[in-house]
């Protein structure tokens, strides 16, 4: 069993997938202590995030040969749902940090990968500002990358960008002047670089999901991954992203699944009309709980099994493969959604009325899901699962499906 480095120590060095595990399970506990809080008062998590990068948790995804534990997609997904399932902001937070490393693995350089990956295993945390508001549609981009000498600059003004607030570099979509989609890994203190703290959904509250504006920003050219490429032939960023999703919602639903539990065990009062003097007992309860039980477990075989079929495709990424990929990850998407939301509102029909105060912060499960879960329409989801197996079309390369 290994054990968190002390908050004093340096970065911490995983080796390997039970080490992860090991890992994210004793730092849980620590998120999640002041988790309701943190939602109530919109404290912002930066020590909690020194712990996170403290622990080597941040690393675990970077190639061996660069010094990581490259872990499985199985085991990735644990660890964002353990964390998810402590504090659903702080399951988020880390989200694009791996989404970016994947594009990076796919994309990037060989002197790239080494300085970059270096970075991280050193404890760098990555953010991003890919999204934008007022474009066509939500994966349309407007900011620009110009030359400007050796080197490179950058303007435009972002939104949702998760994880931007607390990040040493934040890695940015930009349309280049060929019109071509790349990815600038920007550090945050550069010059012209305002990351302003205007996320106000009302779940995630934390996550620092605000605006980042690029005031001509200038970056060097080794700066820059292809991007839209990686749309362009068979790779596994999409479903990479997506997985990390589906394994966010599932540790939502579960840490609202245990606090209902653990409330209708300590405070909940049996209904007048039960046959038993304990809440515990109430026959129409039990059911329900079954319900969620079987449901939340599902959707956590669902993220094992994607994880599974996504390790074979990061492998061997072929169209059929990468196309099984993502289908597997949007079933465990699909139902991720629909459990992560479902739990999070039956906690206070099972707990009743003492649930709804302000200081259990018992409503911030289904805020959070319900916040979350909006990032890509679950309908559409169904749509491509069904066009697959009925017609044996292979869903279309992006991030969102």
């Amino acid at each position: 069993m290994s054990s968190l480095p002390h908050p004093l120590d340096g970065v911490a060095l995983i080796a390997n997938d039970q080490q992860a595990l090991d890992v994210a399970r004793q730092l849980a506990p620590l998120l999640q202590r002041d988790s309701a809080l943190r939602d109530r008062e919109r404290l912002l998590p930066h020590g909690e995030l020194t712990l996170f990068s403290r622990s080597g948790l941040g690393g675990i995804s970077v190639p061996k040969a660069f010094g990581g534990a490259a872990v499985s997609n199985v085991t990735l997904a644990q660890v964002i749902a353990l964390l998810a399932a402590a504090d659903g902001s702080l399951g988020q937070i880390p989200q694009n940090h791996f989404y970016a490393l994947e594009v990076l693995r796919i994309n990037g350089s060989a002197a790239q990968q080494k300085r970059l990956y270096a970075d991280v295993l050193a404890g760098q945390r990555l953010g991003n500002a890919l999204a934008e508001l007022g474009t066509r549609t939500a994966h349309d981009r407007t900011t620009r990358l110009t030359r400007d000498g050796d080197g490179l600059r950058i303007n435009g003004r972002k939104f949702y960008a998760t994880g931007a607030l607390y990040a040493q570099c934040i890695p940015t979509s930009v349309v280049d002047e060929q019109g071509v989609q790349q990815l600038a890994f920007v550090p945050a203190d550069s010059a012209g670089v305002q990351v302003i703290d205007d996320w106000s959904g009302f779940g995630q509250r934390t996550t620092g999901s605000g605006s980042v504006v690029f005031d001509n920003v200038w970056v060097s050219a080794d700066a820059i991954v292809p991007f839209q490429s990686a749309f362009e032939r068979p790779t596994t960023v999409g479903p990479f992203a997506q997985i990390l999703h589906a394994a966010i919602d599932t540790g939502i639903a579960r840490g609202a699944f245990e606090d209902a539990l653990q409330f209708v065990r300590i405070r909940t009062r049996p209904w007048i009309d039960a046959t038993s003097d304990k809440a515990v007992e109430d026959p129409l309860s039990l059911k329900s709980f079954g319900h969620l039980a079987v449901r939340l477990h599902a959707a956590e075989a669902l993220l094992e099994r994607a994880g599974e079929v996504l390790d074979k495709a990061q492998a061997e990424p072929s169209a059929e493969n990468v196309g099984a990929a993502s289908i597997a990850v949007a079933e465990a998407r699909a139902l991720s959604t629909e459990i992560s939301l479902a739990a999070g509102s039956t906690l206070f029909e099972l707990a009743g009325s003492q649930a709804t105060l302000a200081e259990h912060g018992l409503d911030r499960h289904w805020r959070n899901a319900r916040v979350h879960t909006l990032h890509d329409p679950v309908r559409w989801k169904y749509h491509v699962i069904g066009n697959y197996y009925l017609n044996n079309q292979l869903p279309p390369r992006r991030g969102t499906i």
